[in-house]
């Protein structure tokens, strides 16, 4: 077990106030909170070796490039990638499905098919939609059932002979489903397909093992497990890697360069173009110390004890809707509408009260639609929340319904003399 009382005091943020209330933070899934230790990494870089990388022999130089490498390694440990060669830093999570798009889209025809689910973030549609209208590759959609899971009966159907590429969600931003992606890829290598997969909501919740899930691709970010923001991950197996044609061209990605062509740098540096975030790579060093240190699984316990309290609490509010599976199959956020109530104003109610939750289509649209809905207020958790702010949440959530409910019936019970009349 963690004591999440005491973690909290490594996070400057969750001191403050807003509107004289204190701070109720449960947009975790959206970007995490920075711990002082996050922090002082990157200003000590900044104070005391800032420097370019791989470009110098001089002291400084030497610093920042041990550092950068070494981010490298840690992230590879942190994820049991086989090594560095294998962790390509990129700004986000967005950046690295583009990375994977672009790159194996080069190596698709006509008729070949693309194959994702009904619950992606936009992050993972929109690149495979233009990478099939580049190369007349066709879409396809593992849809979800009426419990906001996969429906894994289809995967014999959808996936077949013309699948070259699986690219779906470990862990739902909108519906908090975990995906069993072990079965996903298992149907995908029996098809010869190469798999990406989206662990920007896994990667900081709970142990991720890239051998044991045997995907071939992995994106993921830093701002989302307590790192800076403009740092993110991709993580491809190196025989993959080897093969595949940079995304970006320019400096540090060359080995070799002439008036009429260009030879690769070795990997991860082939993908790395131009001066990198090195700020970033300690920060998202930092963050995994920080993260190693507490243990993965402890997390992963924390935040379900608190999915299961928030949907225990929330289930007993009139009028409220959750979205998606049990507690017991879904990671740590929470998904909701209250009847009547816009999710932007439902985010704007609980605002005032200090609490700071997500409300829209979570860059999710197709789900949206698909759900008959607009979008909905989403209230995500992390190491730092405690069972106090479910509570909190829970309330403040009951006063709005509570509201709502009168409001309704005020305007639509006759007044006397309309009823005499």
């Amino acid at each position: 077990m963690i004591n999440a009382k005491k973690i909290r005091e490594d996070f400057p943020i969750l001191k403050r106030k807003v509107y004289g209330k204190p701070l109720v933070y449960l947009d975790n899934a959206a970007t995490t909170q920075k711990p002082v230790q996050v922090i002082q990494a990157m200003n000590d870089y900044y104070e005391n070796y800032n420097s370019n990388v791989h470009r110098a022999v001089h002291r400084l130089s030497q610093e920042a490039t041990t550092a950068y490498d070494e981010a490298h390694e840690k992230v590879a440990k942190f994820i049991a990638a086989a090594g560095m060669e294998e962790v390509i830093f990129t700004k986000n999570t967005t950046e690295s499905l583009n990375l994977a798009a672009n790159s194996l889209s080069q190596q698709l025809k006509k008729g070949d098919e693309i194959v994702l689910t009904q619950m992606e973030h936009h992050s993972n549609i929109v690149p495979w939609q233009q990478a099939a209208k580049r190369t007349g590759a066709k879409l396809r959609f593992l849809e979800i059932d009426g419990n906001g899971e996969l429906n894994l009966q289809q995967l014999q159907q959808t996936i077949g002979k013309k699948t070259k590429i699986v690219a779906f969600t470990h862990v739902s931003n909108v519906l908090g489903t975990v995906n069993n992606a072990k079965e996903i890829i298992a149907a995908a290598k029996e098809a010869r397909a190469v798999t990406v997969l989206d662990a920007a909501q896994s990667v900081p919740h709970m142990p991720v093992d890239v051998k044991k899930l045997d995907c071939d691709f992995m994106a993921f970010s830093g701002h989302k497990m307590l790192g800076p923001t403009g740092i993110g991950v991709l993580y491809g197996k190196q025989e993959l890697l080897e093969k595949m044609e940079p995304f970006l061209y320019g400096g540090d990605m060359i080995s070799e360069v002439s008036f009429q062509d260009a030879k690769w740098n070795e990997l991860p540096w082939k993908f790395e173009a131009g001066t990198p975030n090195v700020s970033g790579a300690v920060g998202l060093a930092a963050a995994v110390d920080y993260l190693e240190g507490i243990g993965m699984e402890n997390i992963h316990e924390h935040e379900k004890t608190l999915t299961r309290m928030a949907m225990e609490k929330l289930r007993q509010i009139d009028e409220l809707t959750i979205y998606g599976p049990e507690a017991a199959r879904r990671g740590g956020l929470v998904s909701f509408n209250i009847n009547g109530i816009h999710p932007h104003d439902v985010s704007a109610l609980l605002d005032a009260e200090g609490i700071a939750v997500r409300g829209g289509h979570h860059c999710a649209m197709p789900l949206a639609k698909l759900l008959g809905i607009t979008g909905t207020a989403r209230a995500s958790f992390y190491l730092y929340n405690t069972p106090e702010e479910i509570e909190k949440l829970a309330g403040a959530l009951e006063t709005a319904a509570v509201k709502m409910k009168k409001m309704t019936a005020a305007t639509t019970t006759p007044t006397k003399a309309a009823r005499t009349a």
